[in-house]
Protein backbone atom coordinates (compact mmCIF):
# COMPACT_ATOMS: atom_id res chain seq x y z
CA UNK A 1 0.00 0.00 0.00
CA UNK A 2 2.70 2.50 1.06
CA UNK A 3 4.77 1.60 -2.00
CA UNK A 4 1.78 2.23 -4.28
CA UNK A 5 1.17 5.64 -2.78
CA UNK A 6 4.82 6.60 -3.08
CA UNK A 7 4.84 5.59 -6.74
CA UNK A 8 1.67 7.60 -7.27
CA UNK A 9 3.23 10.64 -5.63
CA UNK A 10 6.40 10.31 -7.71
CA UNK A 11 4.36 10.01 -10.85
CA UNK A 12 2.51 13.16 -9.86
CA UNK A 13 5.72 15.18 -9.65
CA UNK A 14 6.84 13.80 -13.01
CA UNK A 15 3.54 14.68 -14.61
CA UNK A 16 2.83 18.07 -13.09
CA UNK A 17 5.24 19.92 -15.33
CA UNK A 18 4.06 18.34 -18.57
CA UNK A 19 0.29 18.50 -18.25
CA UNK A 20 -1.67 19.52 -21.28
CA UNK A 21 -2.98 23.02 -21.64
CA UNK A 22 -6.46 23.45 -20.25
CA UNK A 23 -8.83 24.42 -23.03
CA UNK A 24 -12.20 23.77 -21.40
CA UNK A 25 -14.86 26.45 -22.08
CA UNK A 26 -15.74 28.73 -19.16
CA UNK A 27 -18.13 27.33 -16.53
CA UNK A 28 -18.01 23.83 -18.02
CA UNK A 29 -17.88 20.96 -15.56
CA UNK A 30 -15.16 18.45 -16.50
CA UNK A 31 -15.78 14.77 -15.79
CA UNK A 32 -12.92 12.32 -16.21
CA UNK A 33 -14.03 9.02 -17.73
CA UNK A 34 -12.17 5.77 -18.39
CA UNK A 35 -13.59 4.96 -21.82
CA UNK A 36 -15.35 6.81 -24.60
CA UNK A 37 -19.10 6.58 -25.12
CA UNK A 38 -19.67 4.22 -28.04
CA UNK A 39 -23.12 5.21 -29.31
CA UNK A 40 -24.97 8.47 -28.59
CA UNK A 41 -28.39 7.23 -29.61
CA UNK A 42 -30.63 5.93 -26.80
CA UNK A 43 -32.14 3.28 -29.09
CA UNK A 44 -28.77 1.61 -29.55
CA UNK A 45 -26.58 2.49 -26.56
CA UNK A 46 -25.99 -0.32 -24.08
CA UNK A 47 -22.67 0.44 -22.33
CA UNK A 48 -22.78 2.40 -19.06
CA UNK A 49 -20.91 5.48 -20.33
CA UNK A 50 -23.11 5.89 -23.41
CA UNK A 51 -26.25 5.32 -21.35
CA UNK A 52 -25.31 8.00 -18.81
CA UNK A 53 -24.46 10.54 -21.52
CA UNK A 54 -27.60 9.90 -23.58
CA UNK A 55 -29.74 10.40 -20.47
CA UNK A 56 -28.44 13.97 -20.39
CA UNK A 57 -29.14 14.59 -24.08
CA UNK A 58 -32.50 12.81 -24.36
CA UNK A 59 -35.57 12.47 -22.18
CA UNK A 60 -38.04 9.63 -21.69
CA UNK A 61 -41.73 9.75 -20.96
CA UNK A 62 -40.78 8.70 -17.44
CA UNK A 63 -37.53 8.71 -15.47
CA UNK A 64 -36.12 7.28 -12.27
CA UNK A 65 -35.20 9.68 -9.48
CA UNK A 66 -32.38 9.37 -6.95
CA UNK A 67 -34.51 6.94 -4.93
CA UNK A 68 -35.09 4.71 -8.00
CA UNK A 69 -38.76 5.74 -8.13
CA UNK A 70 -40.42 6.12 -11.53
CA UNK A 71 -41.59 9.71 -12.00
CA UNK A 72 -43.12 11.76 -14.81
CA UNK A 73 -40.76 13.45 -17.27
CA UNK A 74 -41.90 14.24 -20.83
CA UNK A 75 -45.33 12.93 -19.91
CA UNK A 76 -47.50 15.11 -17.69
CA UNK A 77 -49.65 12.11 -16.78
CA UNK A 78 -50.59 8.60 -17.89
CA UNK A 79 -53.68 6.44 -17.55
CA UNK A 80 -54.34 2.71 -17.75
CA UNK A 81 -57.99 2.25 -18.76
CA UNK A 82 -57.52 -1.53 -18.92
CA UNK A 83 -54.65 -3.96 -18.16
CA UNK A 84 -53.38 -3.89 -21.77
CA UNK A 85 -53.67 -0.18 -22.59
CA UNK A 86 -51.58 2.82 -21.51
CA UNK A 87 -52.42 6.39 -22.50
CA UNK A 88 -49.66 9.00 -22.11
CA UNK A 89 -50.39 12.75 -22.22
CA UNK A 90 -47.32 14.78 -23.20
CA UNK A 91 -46.30 18.14 -21.79
CA UNK A 92 -46.82 20.88 -24.37
CA UNK A 93 -43.76 23.06 -23.74
CA UNK A 94 -41.04 20.63 -24.78
CA UNK A 95 -38.68 21.34 -27.67
CA UNK A 96 -35.83 19.39 -29.21
CA UNK A 97 -32.42 21.01 -29.36
CA UNK A 98 -33.06 21.88 -33.03
CA UNK A 99 -36.08 23.98 -32.02
CA UNK A 100 -38.72 21.51 -33.16
CA UNK A 101 -41.56 20.83 -30.71
CA UNK A 102 -41.72 17.30 -29.30
CA UNK A 103 -45.06 15.63 -30.03
CA UNK A 104 -46.71 12.22 -30.01
CA UNK A 105 -45.40 11.69 -33.55
CA UNK A 106 -41.83 11.65 -32.20
CA UNK A 107 -42.70 9.18 -29.44
CA UNK A 108 -44.37 6.83 -31.91
CA UNK A 109 -41.42 7.09 -34.30
CA UNK A 110 -38.95 6.32 -31.52
CA UNK A 111 -40.66 3.12 -30.42
CA UNK A 112 -41.51 2.03 -33.97
CA UNK A 113 -37.87 2.41 -35.00
CA UNK A 114 -36.74 0.28 -32.05
CA UNK A 115 -39.24 -2.45 -32.92
CA UNK A 116 -38.40 -2.43 -36.64
CA UNK A 117 -36.13 -5.49 -37.12
CA UNK A 118 -34.36 -3.72 -40.00
CA UNK A 119 -32.78 -1.34 -37.48
CA UNK A 120 -31.42 -4.15 -35.27
CA UNK A 121 -31.86 -2.16 -32.07
CA UNK A 122 -30.59 -4.05 -28.99
CA UNK A 123 -33.59 -2.55 -27.14
CA UNK A 124 -36.09 -4.39 -29.37
CA UNK A 125 -36.60 -7.21 -26.89
CA UNK A 126 -37.40 -4.76 -24.10
CA UNK A 127 -40.40 -3.50 -26.10
CA UNK A 128 -41.50 -6.89 -27.44
CA UNK A 129 -44.66 -6.81 -25.33
CA UNK A 130 -46.03 -3.90 -27.40
CA UNK A 131 -48.79 -4.83 -29.86
CA UNK A 132 -49.37 -1.40 -31.39
CA UNK A 133 -48.57 2.30 -30.89
CA UNK A 134 -50.99 5.03 -31.87
CA UNK A 135 -50.84 8.83 -31.84
CA UNK A 136 -54.51 9.94 -31.95
CA UNK A 137 -53.62 13.49 -30.95
CA UNK A 138 -50.65 15.84 -31.05
CA UNK A 139 -49.88 15.21 -27.38
CA UNK A 140 -51.44 11.79 -26.84
CA UNK A 141 -49.84 8.36 -27.22
CA UNK A 142 -51.77 5.12 -26.82
CA UNK A 143 -49.79 1.91 -26.38
CA UNK A 144 -51.54 -1.46 -26.50
CA UNK A 145 -49.75 -4.52 -25.12
CA UNK A 146 -49.97 -8.13 -26.26
CA UNK A 147 -50.31 -9.25 -22.64
CA UNK A 148 -50.18 -7.76 -19.17
CA UNK A 149 -46.63 -6.58 -18.41
CA UNK A 150 -45.68 -5.37 -14.92
CA UNK A 151 -42.23 -4.07 -16.00
CA UNK A 152 -43.62 -2.19 -19.02
CA UNK A 153 -43.38 1.29 -17.45
CA UNK A 154 -39.66 0.78 -16.86
CA UNK A 155 -39.20 0.82 -20.66
CA UNK A 156 -40.88 4.22 -20.86
CA UNK A 157 -37.65 5.78 -19.55
CA UNK A 158 -36.09 5.32 -23.03
CA UNK A 159 -34.98 8.57 -24.64
CA UNK A 160 -37.26 10.04 -27.33
CA UNK A 161 -35.72 11.08 -30.67
CA UNK A 162 -37.12 13.34 -33.42
CA UNK A 163 -39.37 11.64 -35.97
CA UNK A 164 -37.57 10.65 -39.17
CA UNK A 165 -34.14 11.35 -37.77
CA UNK A 166 -32.47 8.04 -38.62
CA UNK A 167 -29.41 7.06 -36.62
CA UNK A 168 -28.24 9.92 -34.43
CA UNK A 169 -24.94 8.87 -32.91
CA UNK A 170 -22.89 11.33 -35.00
CA UNK A 171 -25.07 14.34 -34.17
CA UNK A 172 -27.57 13.43 -31.43
CA UNK A 173 -30.62 15.69 -31.10
CA UNK A 174 -32.77 15.24 -28.02
CA UNK A 175 -34.88 17.23 -25.60
CA UNK A 176 -32.76 16.72 -22.48
CA UNK A 177 -31.05 19.28 -20.22
CA UNK A 178 -27.80 19.24 -22.23
CA UNK A 179 -27.27 19.24 -25.97
CA UNK A 180 -24.51 17.83 -28.14
CA UNK A 181 -21.73 20.31 -28.99
CA UNK A 182 -18.72 18.37 -30.29
CA UNK A 183 -16.95 15.05 -29.98
CA UNK A 184 -13.24 14.48 -30.47
CA UNK A 185 -13.23 10.71 -30.28
CA UNK A 186 -10.65 9.40 -27.88
CA UNK A 187 -10.22 12.88 -26.38
CA UNK A 188 -13.37 14.62 -25.17
CA UNK A 189 -17.10 15.07 -25.61
CA UNK A 190 -18.67 18.49 -25.07
CA UNK A 191 -22.30 19.07 -24.15
CA UNK A 192 -23.69 22.58 -23.73
CA UNK A 193 -26.60 23.54 -21.52
CA UNK A 194 -30.05 23.49 -23.10
CA UNK A 195 -31.29 26.99 -22.23
CA UNK A 196 -34.79 26.01 -23.32
CA UNK A 197 -35.01 22.87 -21.21
CA UNK A 198 -38.64 22.49 -20.16
CA UNK A 199 -37.78 21.74 -16.52
CA UNK A 200 -35.42 24.73 -16.19
CA UNK A 201 -32.01 25.43 -17.72
CA UNK A 202 -28.95 23.89 -16.02
CA UNK A 203 -26.79 26.25 -13.95
CA UNK A 204 -23.66 25.11 -15.81
CA UNK A 205 -22.81 26.40 -19.28
CA UNK A 206 -21.93 22.85 -20.22
CA UNK A 207 -20.17 19.57 -19.44
CA UNK A 208 -16.95 18.13 -20.81
CA UNK A 209 -16.39 14.40 -20.67
CA UNK A 210 -12.62 14.05 -20.73
CA UNK A 211 -11.54 10.59 -21.87
CA UNK A 212 -8.52 9.51 -19.82
CA UNK A 213 -8.05 5.70 -19.87
CA UNK A 214 -5.28 5.69 -17.26
CA UNK A 215 -6.66 6.04 -13.75
CA UNK A 216 -3.48 7.57 -12.34
CA UNK A 217 -3.56 10.33 -14.94
CA UNK A 218 -7.28 10.91 -14.29
CA UNK A 219 -6.65 11.39 -10.58
CA UNK A 220 -3.66 13.64 -11.12
CA UNK A 221 -5.74 15.82 -13.43
CA UNK A 222 -8.37 15.92 -10.69
CA UNK A 223 -5.78 17.02 -8.14
CA UNK A 224 -4.55 19.79 -10.44
CA UNK A 225 -8.08 21.05 -11.05
CA UNK A 226 -8.19 20.13 -14.75
CA UNK A 227 -10.92 17.60 -13.95
CA UNK A 228 -13.75 18.28 -11.51
CA UNK A 229 -15.25 14.82 -10.99
CA UNK A 230 -13.94 11.27 -11.21
CA UNK A 231 -16.40 8.54 -10.27
CA UNK A 232 -16.67 4.76 -10.63
CA UNK A 233 -14.37 3.08 -11.26
CA UNK A 234 -11.90 4.29 -8.62
CA UNK A 235 -9.37 1.79 -7.34
CA UNK A 236 -10.04 1.48 -3.59
CA UNK A 237 -6.32 1.59 -2.78
CA UNK A 238 -6.05 5.22 -3.89
CA UNK A 239 -8.86 6.50 -1.65
CA UNK A 240 -6.55 7.25 1.32
CA UNK A 241 -4.39 9.41 -0.96
CA UNK A 242 -7.42 11.15 -2.43
CA UNK A 243 -8.86 11.89 1.00
CA UNK A 244 -5.66 13.75 1.92
CA UNK A 245 -6.02 16.26 -0.93
CA UNK A 246 -7.28 19.62 0.36
CA UNK A 247 -9.24 20.48 -2.78
CA UNK A 248 -11.03 17.12 -3.12
CA UNK A 249 -14.01 15.59 -1.34
CA UNK A 250 -15.06 11.94 -1.43
CA UNK A 251 -18.74 10.98 -1.80
CA UNK A 252 -20.10 7.46 -1.28
CA UNK A 253 -23.55 5.92 -1.66
CA UNK A 254 -24.85 2.35 -1.75
CA UNK A 255 -25.59 1.44 -5.34
CA UNK A 256 -27.52 -1.09 -7.36
CA UNK A 257 -24.54 -2.76 -9.05
CA UNK A 258 -23.88 -6.33 -7.97
CA UNK A 259 -20.73 -8.38 -8.60
CA UNK A 260 -21.04 -12.13 -8.90
CA UNK A 261 -19.43 -15.42 -9.88
CA UNK A 262 -21.22 -17.19 -12.71
CA UNK A 263 -21.11 -20.93 -13.40
CA UNK A 264 -21.63 -23.09 -16.47
CA UNK A 265 -24.44 -25.31 -15.27
CA UNK A 266 -23.74 -27.81 -18.07
CA UNK A 267 -20.18 -28.37 -16.84
CA UNK A 268 -19.73 -31.75 -15.14
CA UNK A 269 -17.83 -30.22 -12.19
CA UNK A 270 -19.42 -26.86 -11.34
CA UNK A 271 -22.76 -28.18 -12.59
CA UNK A 272 -22.74 -30.10 -9.30
CA UNK A 273 -24.60 -28.01 -6.71
CA UNK A 274 -22.42 -29.39 -3.88
CA UNK A 275 -19.32 -27.99 -5.60
CA UNK A 276 -20.95 -24.59 -6.01
CA UNK A 277 -21.94 -24.58 -2.35
CA UNK A 278 -18.40 -25.50 -1.34
CA UNK A 279 -17.03 -22.61 -3.39
CA UNK A 280 -19.52 -20.24 -1.76
CA UNK A 281 -18.45 -21.29 1.75
CA UNK A 282 -14.75 -21.10 0.82
CA UNK A 283 -14.90 -17.38 -0.07
CA UNK A 284 -14.07 -14.85 2.63
CA UNK A 285 -15.90 -11.82 1.26
CA UNK A 286 -15.49 -9.83 4.46
CA UNK A 287 -11.70 -9.79 4.10
CA UNK A 288 -11.85 -8.80 0.44
CA UNK A 289 -14.29 -5.97 1.18
CA UNK A 290 -12.24 -4.69 4.10
CA UNK A 291 -8.68 -4.94 2.82
CA UNK A 292 -8.93 -4.77 -0.97
CA UNK A 293 -12.21 -2.94 -1.58
CA UNK A 294 -11.72 -0.53 1.36
CA UNK A 295 -15.38 -1.11 2.29
CA UNK A 296 -16.63 0.03 -1.13
CA UNK A 297 -19.04 -2.86 -1.13
CA UNK A 298 -21.70 -4.63 0.93
CA UNK A 299 -22.04 -8.41 1.07
CA UNK A 300 -24.71 -9.57 -1.36
CA UNK A 301 -27.15 -12.46 -1.22
CA UNK A 302 -29.26 -11.39 -4.21
CA UNK A 303 -29.20 -9.46 -7.48
CA UNK A 304 -31.58 -6.96 -5.88
CA UNK A 305 -29.90 -4.25 -3.79
CA UNK A 306 -31.07 -3.50 -0.22
CA UNK A 307 -32.16 -0.05 -1.39
CA UNK A 308 -34.64 -1.66 -3.81
CA UNK A 309 -38.18 -2.31 -2.47
CA UNK A 310 -38.10 -5.80 -4.04
CA UNK A 311 -35.09 -6.85 -1.94
CA UNK A 312 -35.71 -9.95 0.19
CA UNK A 313 -33.72 -9.55 3.46
CA UNK A 314 -34.50 -13.08 4.63
CA UNK A 315 -32.58 -14.82 1.84
CA UNK A 316 -29.82 -16.99 3.28
CA UNK A 317 -26.25 -16.11 2.45
CA UNK A 318 -23.05 -18.15 2.62
CA UNK A 319 -20.69 -17.10 5.39
CA UNK A 320 -17.02 -18.00 5.27
CA UNK A 321 -16.75 -21.60 6.52
CA UNK A 322 -13.82 -23.52 4.97
CA UNK A 323 -14.45 -26.65 7.05
CA UNK A 324 -18.00 -26.87 5.75
CA UNK A 325 -16.66 -26.33 2.23
CA UNK A 326 -14.31 -29.31 2.64
CA UNK A 327 -17.13 -31.55 3.87
CA UNK A 328 -19.26 -30.58 0.87
CA UNK A 329 -16.37 -31.44 -1.47
CA UNK A 330 -16.03 -34.83 0.25
CA UNK A 331 -19.75 -35.39 -0.31
CA UNK A 332 -19.44 -34.32 -3.96
CA UNK A 333 -16.78 -36.98 -4.55
CA UNK A 334 -13.66 -34.84 -4.29
CA UNK A 335 -11.81 -36.11 -1.20
CA UNK A 336 -8.62 -34.76 0.32
CA UNK A 337 -5.77 -36.53 -1.55
CA UNK A 338 -3.02 -35.29 0.78
CA UNK A 339 0.56 -34.27 -0.08
CA UNK A 340 -0.65 -30.91 -1.36
CA UNK A 341 -2.59 -32.45 -4.22
CA UNK A 342 -5.77 -30.55 -5.13
CA UNK A 343 -9.17 -32.12 -4.75
CA UNK A 344 -10.16 -30.67 -8.12
CA UNK A 345 -9.06 -28.08 -10.67
CA UNK A 346 -11.17 -25.30 -12.21
CA UNK A 347 -10.71 -22.61 -14.83
CA UNK A 348 -11.78 -19.08 -13.90
CA UNK A 349 -12.11 -16.45 -16.66
CA UNK A 350 -11.82 -12.72 -16.13
CA UNK A 351 -10.91 -9.53 -17.97
CA UNK A 352 -7.57 -7.73 -17.82
CA UNK A 353 -8.96 -5.00 -15.55
CA UNK A 354 -6.33 -4.79 -12.74
CA UNK A 355 -8.84 -4.69 -9.88
CA UNK A 356 -10.87 -7.60 -11.28
CA UNK A 357 -7.71 -9.64 -11.82
CA UNK A 358 -6.58 -8.98 -8.24
CA UNK A 359 -9.97 -10.04 -6.87
CA UNK A 360 -9.84 -13.29 -8.85
CA UNK A 361 -6.30 -13.95 -7.60
CA UNK A 362 -7.52 -13.57 -4.01
CA UNK A 363 -10.53 -15.80 -4.67
CA UNK A 364 -8.23 -18.42 -6.19
CA UNK A 365 -6.03 -18.34 -3.08
CA UNK A 366 -9.06 -18.76 -0.83
CA UNK A 367 -10.28 -21.71 -2.89
CA UNK A 368 -6.81 -23.25 -2.70
CA UNK A 369 -7.32 -23.29 1.06
CA UNK A 370 -10.07 -25.91 0.68
CA UNK A 371 -8.25 -27.94 -1.97
CA UNK A 372 -9.50 -26.33 -5.19
CA UNK A 373 -6.81 -25.36 -7.68
CA UNK A 374 -7.87 -22.45 -9.89
CA UNK A 375 -6.38 -21.68 -13.30
CA UNK A 376 -6.95 -18.00 -14.05
CA UNK A 377 -7.44 -16.99 -17.68
CA UNK A 378 -7.38 -13.24 -18.33
CA UNK A 379 -8.47 -11.73 -21.65
CA UNK A 380 -9.08 -8.39 -23.30
CA UNK A 381 -12.68 -7.32 -22.77
CA UNK A 382 -13.96 -8.23 -26.25
CA UNK A 383 -12.59 -11.76 -26.14
CA UNK A 384 -13.64 -12.30 -22.54
CA UNK A 385 -17.22 -11.13 -23.04
CA UNK A 386 -17.55 -13.12 -26.25
CA UNK A 387 -16.58 -16.28 -24.36
CA UNK A 388 -19.08 -15.54 -21.61
CA UNK A 389 -21.95 -14.94 -24.05
CA UNK A 390 -21.16 -18.14 -25.91
CA UNK A 391 -20.99 -20.24 -22.73
CA UNK A 392 -17.27 -20.93 -23.12
CA UNK A 393 -16.37 -20.98 -19.41
CA UNK A 394 -16.48 -22.93 -16.16
CA UNK A 395 -16.47 -19.89 -13.85
CA UNK A 396 -16.27 -16.15 -14.46
CA UNK A 397 -16.84 -12.84 -12.69
CA UNK A 398 -18.86 -9.86 -13.87
CA UNK A 399 -21.03 -7.05 -12.49
CA UNK A 400 -24.65 -6.25 -13.28
CA UNK A 401 -25.17 -2.49 -13.43
CA UNK A 402 -28.20 -0.37 -12.56
CA UNK A 403 -30.72 -3.07 -11.63
CA UNK A 404 -34.09 -1.50 -10.78
CA UNK A 405 -36.97 -3.78 -11.80
CA UNK A 406 -36.85 -7.46 -10.72
CA UNK A 407 -37.85 -8.56 -14.23
CA UNK A 408 -34.07 -8.67 -14.76
CA UNK A 409 -34.34 -12.22 -13.39
CA UNK A 410 -36.29 -13.26 -16.48
CA UNK A 411 -33.52 -11.91 -18.71
CA UNK A 412 -30.79 -13.68 -16.74
CA UNK A 413 -32.28 -16.96 -15.52
CA UNK A 414 -35.39 -17.96 -17.49
CA UNK A 415 -34.80 -21.12 -19.53
CA UNK A 416 -35.92 -19.26 -22.69
CA UNK A 417 -33.36 -16.50 -22.12
CA UNK A 418 -30.34 -18.31 -23.50
CA UNK A 419 -28.09 -16.03 -25.60
CA UNK A 420 -28.84 -14.27 -27.90
CA UNK A 421 -32.41 -14.06 -26.53
CA UNK A 422 -31.21 -13.14 -23.05
CA UNK A 423 -28.34 -13.44 -20.60
CA UNK A 424 -28.81 -16.96 -19.23
CA UNK A 425 -25.18 -17.58 -20.09
CA UNK A 426 -24.79 -20.42 -17.61
CA UNK A 427 -27.71 -22.40 -19.11
CA UNK A 428 -29.61 -22.56 -15.82
CA UNK A 429 -32.98 -24.37 -16.00
CA UNK A 430 -35.52 -24.48 -13.18
CA UNK A 431 -39.20 -25.01 -13.95
CA UNK A 432 -40.51 -23.47 -10.73
CA UNK A 433 -38.39 -20.39 -11.40
CA UNK A 434 -39.71 -20.13 -14.98
CA UNK A 435 -43.30 -20.15 -13.71
CA UNK A 436 -42.57 -17.52 -11.06
CA UNK A 437 -40.83 -15.25 -13.57
CA UNK A 438 -43.72 -15.51 -16.01
CA UNK A 439 -46.20 -14.67 -13.25
CA UNK A 440 -44.00 -11.81 -12.09
CA UNK A 441 -44.20 -10.19 -15.50
CA UNK A 442 -48.00 -10.13 -15.34
CA UNK A 443 -48.63 -9.32 -11.68
CA UNK A 444 -49.22 -5.58 -11.24
CA UNK A 445 -50.08 -5.61 -7.53
CA UNK A 446 -46.84 -4.66 -5.74
CA UNK A 447 -47.29 -6.88 -2.68
CA UNK A 448 -48.25 -9.96 -4.70
CA UNK A 449 -45.42 -9.29 -7.12
CA UNK A 450 -42.95 -8.95 -4.27
CA UNK A 451 -44.01 -12.33 -2.88
CA UNK A 452 -43.18 -13.88 -6.25
CA UNK A 453 -39.75 -12.27 -6.42
CA UNK A 454 -39.02 -13.07 -2.78
CA UNK A 455 -39.32 -16.71 -3.77
CA UNK A 456 -37.25 -16.11 -6.93
CA UNK A 457 -34.41 -14.75 -4.81
CA UNK A 458 -34.65 -17.77 -2.48
CA UNK A 459 -34.39 -20.23 -5.40
CA UNK A 460 -31.32 -18.51 -6.85
CA UNK A 461 -29.65 -18.48 -3.43
CA UNK A 462 -30.40 -22.19 -2.97
CA UNK A 463 -29.47 -23.40 -6.45
CA UNK A 464 -26.48 -21.05 -6.89
CA UNK A 465 -26.22 -20.48 -10.64
CA UNK A 466 -24.54 -17.32 -9.33
CA UNK A 467 -22.61 -16.65 -6.16
CA UNK A 468 -23.49 -13.07 -5.31
CA UNK A 469 -20.37 -11.34 -4.00
CA UNK A 470 -21.18 -7.73 -3.10
CA UNK A 471 -23.24 -4.70 -3.93
CA UNK A 472 -21.17 -1.72 -4.95
CA UNK A 473 -20.79 1.43 -2.94
CA UNK A 474 -20.67 4.11 -5.60
CA UNK A 475 -17.85 6.57 -5.05
CA UNK A 476 -16.98 9.93 -6.56
CA UNK A 477 -13.97 12.17 -6.00
CA UNK A 478 -15.05 15.78 -6.46
CA UNK A 479 -13.28 19.12 -6.68
CA UNK A 480 -14.53 21.39 -3.90
CA UNK A 481 -15.63 23.97 -6.46
CA UNK A 482 -18.50 21.65 -7.42
CA UNK A 483 -21.82 22.28 -5.67
CA UNK A 484 -25.00 20.17 -5.53
CA UNK A 485 -23.65 17.02 -7.20
CA UNK A 486 -25.40 13.87 -6.01
CA UNK A 487 -24.53 10.22 -6.53
CA UNK A 488 -27.46 8.20 -7.86
CA UNK A 489 -27.74 4.48 -7.01
CA UNK A 490 -27.71 3.53 -10.71
CA UNK A 491 -24.67 5.79 -11.44
CA UNK A 492 -26.70 8.16 -13.58
CA UNK A 493 -25.58 11.79 -13.89
CA UNK A 494 -29.04 13.34 -13.73
CA UNK A 495 -28.02 15.56 -10.80
CA UNK A 496 -25.83 17.62 -13.18
CA UNK A 497 -28.94 19.68 -13.96
CA UNK A 498 -28.59 21.24 -10.49
CA UNK A 499 -24.79 21.46 -10.29
CA UNK A 500 -22.89 24.74 -10.20
CA UNK A 501 -19.20 25.65 -10.12
CA UNK A 502 -17.83 28.07 -7.54
CA UNK A 503 -15.13 30.34 -8.96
Amino acid sequence: MVRSLILLALFFFLMISCSSKKDTPENYLVIGIESAPRILDPRYSTDAVSTNVTRLIFGGLLKRNKNLELTLNLAEKYEQPNPLTYIFRLKKNIYFHNGKQLTAKDVKYTFDSILDPVNASPKKGELSQIKKIEAPGQYTIVITLKEVSAPFLEQMTMGIVPAGSGKLSGNPVGAGPFQFQSYDKGEKLLLKANKNYFAGAPKLYGVEFKIVPDETVRLLELKKGNIHIVSNPITPAVLPWLSQQENISIMKKTGTNVSYIGFNMEDKVVGNKLVREAIAYAIDRNSILKYLMKNLGIKANSLISPINPFYNPSVSGYDFDPEKAKKLLDKAGYPNLGDGNPRLELTYKTSKNPVRKKIVEILAEQLRGVGIKVHIESFEWGTFFSDIKSGNFQMYSLTWVGIADPDIYHYIFHSQSLPPNGANRGRFVNRELDELLEKGRKETDFHKRKELYDRVQEIIAQELPYIHLWFSVNVAAINNKVHNFEIYPDESLDSLVNVSLKK
